[in-house]
């Protein structure tokens, strides 16, 4: 692949919020709209072919607007794939798809900042962004699961924002006095129904949430429910292995589904939820603490002194408070600069202090620096 041409393709953080923005506000009442994630090392070709099979596929939706406007965002993915030929050192993502109330079509193919972790497709009636989210948030999440033997409810948890990444819902009927044979077949069926349905929540959850834990920020993962259906859920390994290793083994009692029973599942679990996803940042923020009292001469504080040492690349941790107002001016400057940039929250002990005494911006060094000079 030519260097030009991957350059093309690549889009950077801002631009890709943008995209981001755009992709989130498109809907549709059935599911036509494509999303597609190629990690690198990825051969196009595969993904050309299966493209091609998915083509062939869609052949058996039956209502044909929806089966025309599927088959549209196929091929104007194949088209678009085609004319690369090697998935870029960052990878591929696609989006396209129709707004069947407008008719208006687009079809997004680009390279994001950042490697795509994963193989995923996927046409559903929203463009799937939650990968390319984390690559621009750069925040850490605990994920939810609310479960019962007909309804489920995949979700995140980021600070005190709640997100609602899918409901899925399912017939499954009562149990009825038959007596007999009959009524064990019928109790057969009515076992087979769930177990599919618990299947179909644990690969859906695997789709949405793997990516995130691959890069590094899931940092827990609560089963929640009315019933016993979330035990079973757990102790019947519908979950990926890796998504089974960060469930929080205290499962939660909730009495709804939706953005009501994730509110419902952080009041419960809320100590559990703050230490996953400040547990790094704690980490860090002691770190940093323990060379000022040791005088090891490797913190740097001062707006015009971590800059320095940022850009001679001395700086291996960024420590910034939440309410500086320029957050994010900071955040970039530290990861451009190879540091690893922890966001101090209001709630983490110590946090006013580290604010009225470093005006909230301090920085870790890898070696000792001359900032004098």
């Amino acid at each position: 692949m030519s260097e030009d041409l991957e350059k093309k393709l690549l889009v950077d953080k801002r631009t890709l919020k943008d995209v981001i923005n755009e992709l989130k506000q498109w809907s549709a009442p059935a599911t036509v709209l494509l999303s597609l994630y190629v990690p690198p090392g990825r051969p196009v070709s595969d993904v050309v072919q299966m493209l091609r099979e998915e083509l062939s596929l869609a052949d058996n939706i039956k209502l044909k607007r929806t089966r025309n406007a599927v088959k549209r965002a196929i091929a104007a993915a194949i088209d678009r794939l085609t004319a690369i030929p090697k998935v870029p050192s960052n990878g591929l993502v696609a989006f396209c798809g129709e707004n069947l109330d407008t008719g208006d079509f687009k079809c997004y193919v680009f390279t994001p900042p950042d490697k795509v972790p994963v193989f995923y497709y996927r046409t559903d009636k929203r463009f799937v962004t939650e990968i390319l989210e984390d690559m621009i948030e750069n925040e850490d999440s605990v994920g939810v699961i609310i479960v019962e033997r007909d309804h489920a409810t995949i979700g995140l948890i980021k600070g005190s924002r709640i997100q609602v990444l899918e409901e899925l819902e399912d017939f499954i009927p009562g149990k009825h006095m038959m007596g007999g044979q009959s009524q064990r077949r019928y109790d057969r069926i009515i076992e087979q129904m769930v177990d599919d349905f618990m299947k179909k929540i644990g690969e859906r959850a695997n789709g949405y949430l793997l990516p995130i834990y691959e890069a590094g920020r899931l940092k827990a993962l609560i089963i929640a429910g009315p019933g016993y259906a979330k035990s079973d859920f757990i102790k019947s390994g519908y979950l990926d292995y890796r998504l089974q290793k960060i469930v929080d083994p205290h499962l939660i009692d909730v009495s709804y589904q939706g953005e009501e029973g994730i509110r419902e599942a952080l009041e419960k679990a809320s100590d559990v939820v703050q230490l996953s996803l400040y547990r790094d940042t704690i980490n860090a923020f002691e770190n940093f603490k323990l060379n000022l009292a040791k005088g090891t001469g490797l913190v740097v504080y001062g707006p015009d002194d971590v800059e320095k040492a940022l850009e001679m690349g001395a700086v291996s941790m960024l420590l910034i408070h939440e309410d500086r107002p320029d957050v994010e001016k900071w955040r970039e400057k530290g990861e451009s600069n190879g540091a690893k940039v922890y966001i101090i929250p209001e709630s983490l002990p110590e946090a006013e202090w580290f604010m009225k005494t470093f005006d909230g911006l301090a920085g870790l060094l890898r070696f000792k620096v001359n900032l004098q000079t």
